[in-house]
C-alpha cells in the first residue's frame, strides 16, 4: 500500500482497513465497488477521485486536476484541541508540521504489520517452532527479519519502541495517545506465524480483540512485550508525552484486569505521570461512564465501533454499508451523554473515530456538546479546523 498511487477494492466500507490506511498514507481510495477487479484491466491508466461527495469515482485515463494551497499562518485558532490520527511512523515528522495539538490516536497495528511482521507469540515460542520441521519455511522468514537478534522477543520490543518513539518524538512535548494493539484475530493471523495461534472466529469484529486479549492466559505474555516497549520509550528515551489507550474494553472487570496486568509489567496509571485513556466505543462504556471514569483518566470516543455496535451494523460489510452513519440520532445521543458525564467529572474527553473527518457537521455537533479534542485524519485537518472555528463563534 505504501507504493500505490491509489487503491480500489471490491469489498469494504468507509471504515474498513483499506480505507483507514489509505487516508493515513495520503492516497485516494475507493472501496466496495464489487466489480473493480473485473472492469479495470492490468496496465490501464485511471484517475481515482474522492472529492465528489460521499461516493468515490474511477475515471478512464489520466484527468487534469487543480491544487488548493493554504497559508498555515492564516488558520484560525480554536478552543477545541485539533489532534491527529496517525499510525505510520515514517510520516510522523512530516505530519507534525500540520497545525495540531498532538496525536489523539497513534495506532500500533501499522508498526506491527510493517516494522515487525511477525506474530508476537511466534517470537515468544521461537525455540519450540524451530524444532518442528513442518515450520522450516516460517523459521527461515523469521530469521531473515531478526537476523541480528539472538533474543527474538527483544526484536519485537525494539522495533515497536522504535516506531512509537518516532511518533512521540515528532510531536514532543505535545501529548501522543497510543492505542494498544487492536488487530482482530483474522488480522493477527496474517502476521508471520499468526495462523499457529489465532482462532478462526465467525465474526472477528465482535470477538477476541482489544482488552479481552491483554489479560487472557493465551496472550498476556505477548501483551507484556507491548508494555515493555512503551516503558522503553517513556523511561529510557524520556518521551513522557506518551499516553496509552485501551480499546474495546467491554466491562468494568475487563478494565480492572487490564490495569492489573499493566501494573504487573511496569505500566501503572499515574506513575511517572502516565495517563491511561479508555476508548469509548461500546454502548456499555456510555451507560456506565461514571464507573469507567473511576478507573481511567478519560475517554476517547471511537465513533466507528460505537456506531457499529449501536446500530448492529458490521462496518466491514459492503451490503449494509449504506446504513452505517455516525450521525444517526441514537449514536449522537450516546456521544452527547458521555461528553456531558466526562465534563462533569473533569476528565479528558475526545474523539478519535473516523466520523469528524468524514462529516463536518458531526465535528460541529461535537464542538457544541463541549468536546475537549477532535482527532482527525491528516488530510482533513485544515478544512475541519476552519469549520470548528466557525462553530465556536456561533
Amino acid at each position: 500500500m505504501k507504493i500505490a498511487s491509489g487503491i480500489v477494492t471490491n469489498k469494504g466500507g468507509r471504515t474498513s482497513h483499506a480505507a483507514i490506511v489509505s487516508r493515513e498514507l495520503g492516497i485516494p481510495c475507493v472501496v466496495g465497488t464489487e466489480k473493480a477487479t473485473q472492469l479495470i484491466k492490468q496496465g490501464q491508466k485511471i484517475t481515482i477521485s474522492c472529492i465528489e461527495g460521499d461516493e468515490g469515482h474511477i475515471y478512464d485515463g489520466i484527468l487534469k486536476y487543480s491544487i488548493k494551497k493554504h497559508n498555515l499562518g492564516d488558520l484560525p485558532k480554536t478552543r477545541t484541541k485539533i489532534m491527529l490520527n496517525l499510525g505510520n511512523p515514517d510520516l510522523a515528522f512530516a505530519t507534525a508540521l500540520l497545525p495540531n495539538d498532538g496525536v489523539g490516536l497513534a495506532r500500533e497495528e501499522f508498526i506491527m504489520s510493517g516494522y515487525i511482521q511477525v506474530h508476537p507469540l511466534a517470537l515468544l515460542n521461537y525455540d519450540k517452532i524451530k524444532h518442528n520441521h513442518e515450520h522450516h519455511e516460517l523459521i527461515q522468514k523469521i530469521d531473515r527479519l531478526t537476523e541480528s537478534y539472538h533474543d527474538k522477543k527483544q526484536f519485537f520490543v525494539d522495533k515497536l519502541a522504535e516506531g512509537i518513539a518516532r511518533i512521540a518524538g515528532a510531536f514532543y512535548p505535545k501529548p501522543v495517545i497510543l492505542r494498544f494493539s487492536d488487530f482482530k484475530s483474522n488480522e493477527y493471523a496474517n502476521l508471520l506465524g499468526g495462523q499457529l495461534y489465532e482462532p478462526k472466529e465467525a465474526n472477528p469484529m465482535i470477538g477476541w480483540r482489544g482488552a479481552s486479549r491483554y489479560y487472557h492466559p493465551a496472550y498476556t505474555e505477548a501483551f507484556a512485550l507491548e508494555c515493555k516497549a512503551i516503558r522503553k520509550v517513556r523511561e529510557m528515551m524520556g518521551l513522557v508525552n506518551l499516553e496509552v489507550m485501551i480499546p474495546m474494553c467491554r466491562t468494568l472487570d475487563e478494565a480492572r484486569n487490564v490495569l492489573a496486568v499493566m501494573k504487573k509489567y511496569g505500566l501503572e496509571r499515574g506513575k511517572n505521570g502516565l495517563k491511561v485513556i479508555c476508548m469509548c466505543e461500546v454502548p456499555a462504556n456510555v451507560l456506565l461512564a461514571n464507573e469507567f471514569l473511576d478507573l481511567f483518566d478519560g475517554f476517547s470516543i471511537g465513533s466507528n465501533d460505537l456506531t457499529q455496535f449501536t446500530l448492529a451494523v458490521d462496518r466491514d460489510s459492503t451490503l449494509v454499508a449504506p446504513i452505517f452513519d455516525e450521525r444517526n440520532p441514537a449514536v449522537l445521543h450516546l456521544m452527547e451523554h458521555v461528553i456531558t458525564i466526562a465534563k462533569q467529572r473533569k476528565k479528558y474527553i475526545g474523539i478519535c473515530g473516523q466520523g469528524p473527518s468524514d462529516h463536518p457537521d458531526l465535528a460541529q455537533f461535537l464542538v457544541k456538546c463541549g468536546i475537549e479534542s477532535v482527532s482527525l485524519n491528516p488530510d482533513t485537518v485544515i478544512k475541519t479546523r476552519m469549520l470548528i472555528a466557525k462553530a465556536e463563534k456561533s
